[in-house]
């Protein structure tokens, strides 16, 4: 972050302050690249998965630097004009987006290439959030069988104590809390077997 060094004279006691170039740079902007159907739904999967915005997902991918001239001295150009490409509209920080341009500038590079190699990082966070998905479908299945031998006992107890007594009102709060915590993980799970299509 840029220091304004005449406001922080005057106000010692608060944080450095910003400036103009630094917000500019977080504005976002349109832009527009081929890139692989894989890609694009990489994208929107981890987005959706993680419940990350594409924004900053893109962001993130593409403002390293670092990562970007590894990928423009490894990329086969070639290979990657081969690829079947659709166009796609990402909104990006301006930053984000003069970082592209300035690595695909210097080791000309192109820009969409750059964004399909970035993307495919994703690919282990995908195949990570998979399995972890398949273990939360399971656990889900574990859930309601003990959800049902809880309304089983839960009948049994009002029978013999009553649906007044104490003991049964606590466990009637333990089975909304069950079903609930089911529920809610259904929805969770269902929202997120798209990762599972990938």
């Amino acid at each position: 972050m840029a220091k304004n060094a005449d406001d922080n004279e005057r106000y010692p006691d608060v944080p450095p302050l910003t400036s103009s170039t630094d917000l500019r740079g977080r504005q976002s902007v349109r832009a527009t690249f081929k890139l692989t159907e894989r890609a694009i739904d990489a994208l929107a999967v981890c987005a959706v998965h993680l419940g990350i915005k594409q924004k900053s997902l893109f962001d993130h991918l593409i403002d390293d630097m670092q990562a970007l001239q590894a990928i423009a001295h490894e990329l086969n150009q070639v290979q990657f004009g081969r690829l079947s490409r659709v166009q796609k509209t990402f909104v990006l920080s301006r930053k984000t987006l003069a970082c592209l341009e300035e690595v695909s500038n210097q080791l000309n590079a192109p820009r969409d290439a750059l964004v399909e190699y970035s993307i495919q990082r994703l690919l282990p966070v995908i195949e990570k959030e998979r399995k972890r998905h398949r273990r939360r479908k399971a656990f889900l299945t574990n859930l309601e069988a003990f959800l049902a031998q809880g309304d089983q006992l839960l009948r049994k107890a009002q029978a013999e104590l009553g649906k007044e007594d104490p003991v049964v009102s606590r466990f009637e709060s333990v089975m909304t809390a069950g079903r609930n915590a089911f529920d809610a993980g259904s929805v969770f799970v269902e929202k997120g077997d798209v990762i599972e299509d990938f």
